[in-house]
């Protein structure tokens, strides 16, 4: 079997760190370098619901796609949750990894697997990484649909394509315009707006948009907008993240066993829909 510091440059090989945003906080978190590795956990959120899962599991590591410790701490005592996650880690002999922006930009990235959910041909990047030259690598994707479809149909499409969650799929523009072709990008996407709009496309699937960009995109053009949940439009990543490393495994004989987490991280469990929307009134007494 290989030991950790193995299996940990063959995940730096694969989203090297360097590549990673200078905000971000990627690689590894905890774990002993000379540990052997057996079986591997991928999961969206090093959230502690996922950690216990590890352990149920008998993980040796826990590969994520969203950082522990995003932001510099003082601490790691248990009275904390982030705390209390290593502390679980370290007592079970687990190791936590992080591949973050490192891996939306890869190739194949973050936004190759949401596409690959929704079963679009990728043209190129959306926002390409000048340093390769392939042009493969980059944020986000520019995609083709296998054949038009309405924005009413491809928001219920999406819907059932991506991992269910309470939010379900947000569209904004003319439910009936077409659309062929499409911007995906895995995560918050509101500030690739302006990118989007440059590549000329039909409609920008994304997660997290904001009130005041996205009212102002939609003024800008006649670009339709589908906004998803974040944890939604991240988790097919961890299937295609477990098959790299499985294909890495194969090559070098590890016989490594790799597990996708179906827990459903994201944080909003519930949704009311609102009443059907009628035209306002002046009836004294009305709510304003």
């Amino acid at each position: 079997m290989p030991v950790l510091s193995e299996v940990l440059a063959a995940l730096d090989a694969l989203w090297p760190p360097e590549r990673a945003e200078g905000w971000d906080a990627v690689g590894t978190v905890c774990g002993d370098p000379s540990t052997e590795v057996r079986r591997v956990l991928f999961a969206v959120d090093p959230v502690q619901e996922i950690v216990d899962e590890a352990v149920q599991l008998g993980a040796d590591l826990l590969v994520t796609h969203h950082p522990l410790y995003l932001r510099g701490t003082t601490t790691v005592a248990a009275s904390t949750f982030k705390g209390r996650a290593v502390h679980t880690l370290i007592k079970h002999d687990i190791a936590l990894h992080v591949a973050h922006t490192n891996a939306d930009t890869a190739d194949p990235g973050v936004s190759d697997a949401l596409a690959g959910a929704l079963d679009l041909r990728i043209l190129g990047p959306l926002v390409p990484d000048a340093s390769d030259p392939a042009g493969r690598r980059g944020l986000g994707r520019i995609c083709e649909l296998a054949h038009p479809m309405t924005l009413a149909d491809f928001a219920s499409y999406a819907a059932a394509r991506l991992p269910a969650t309470a939010q379900g799929i947000r569209a904004a523009g003319d439910p009936d315009r077409e659309i062929r072709t499409v911007a995906v990008s895995g995560g918050s996407g509101d500030s690739l707006f302006d990118d989007v709009r440059a590549a000329g496309v039909d409609a920008f699937l994304t997660a997290d948009l904001r009130h005041h960009p996205a009212s102002e995109a939609t003024q800008k053009s006649p670009l339709a907008l589908l906004d998803a949940a974040h944890w939604a439009t991240e988790w097919p990543w961890c299937e295609q993240a477990a098959a790299q490393l499985d294909a890495v495994s194969d090559r070098h004989g590890w016989g490594l066993r790799t597990h996708v987490s179906r827990t459903v991280t994201d944080p909003w469990t519930a949704h009311a829909a609102s009443a059907p929307l009628t035209t306002p009134t002046n009836t004294p007494g009305a709510p304003r």
